[in-house]
């Protein structure tokens, strides 16, 4: 039997991304006492697997591991169709250590060129591991349509340059109510938490 997430517990959410953690910390509705990765001390771990559910589990297992806690890791990225979906899980890579994202929608843009397909999605992979080396993980997706130049100052990452399928504005424009609404994480957080805290 799985453990489950007890409301009202701690919960260290693996991330040095200020605006993830965010996001993170507003899904989970106030249930949980968080601390980030630095508030528990959790030293960022190398990315080593493949696949985004195989790094947030990776990262979600060593945070469990070095604070003692339950702890929830998410790893996420853009896929571009006509980019044999890169950048991927090298997504934050793109943007360099200083995670400046700006310079990573540019090379987007410059490598799909007169590419026709502009489509793309969004994915979410959220991991749970306790300290006794259980875990559980999700996956989450979102399709939409790369656009060029970003619009929006909303977000983080490359929100201003996805419109998400069927809507008029992109991830960086809209209001965060109504991205949370249709997002990739809310899709893979929905899943967690039927799974685990619900």
């Amino acid at each position: 039997m799985k453990p489950r997430l007890l409301k009202g517990s701690r919960l260290v959410v693996a991330t040095h991304n200020p605006g993830k953690a965010r996001e993170i910390a507003g899904l989970l509705g106030g249930d949980f006492d968080v601390l980030t990765a630095d508030q528990a001390g959790v030293p960022e771990p190398d990315e080593t697997e493949t696949t985004f559910i195989g790094n947030a589990v990776l990262k979600a297992r060593h945070a469990a591991v070095v604070s003692g806690l339950p702890a929830l890791a998410d790893d996420s990225g853009l896929s571009v169709r006509a980019l044999d979906g890169a950048p991927g899980i090298y997504s934050a890579r793109w943007a360099g250590p200083g995670k400046d994202f700006a310079p990573a929608m540019a090379r987007i843009h410059d490598e799909l060129g007169d590419a026709e397909d502009r489509s793309g999605w969004f994915t979410c992979a959220l991991a749970v591991a306790w300290p006794d080396g259980s875990v559980f993980a999700v996956e989450g997706t979102v399709e939409g349509t790369l656009v060029y130049p970003p619009r929006g100052d909303r977000g983080f990452g490359y929100d201003p340059v996805f419109l998400p399928e069927g809507g008029a504005e992109t991830f960086g424009e809209m209001d965060p109510a109504a991205k949370d609404a249709i997002s990739h994480r809310t899709r893979a957080f929905t899943q967690l938490k039927a799974a685990l805290i619900d």
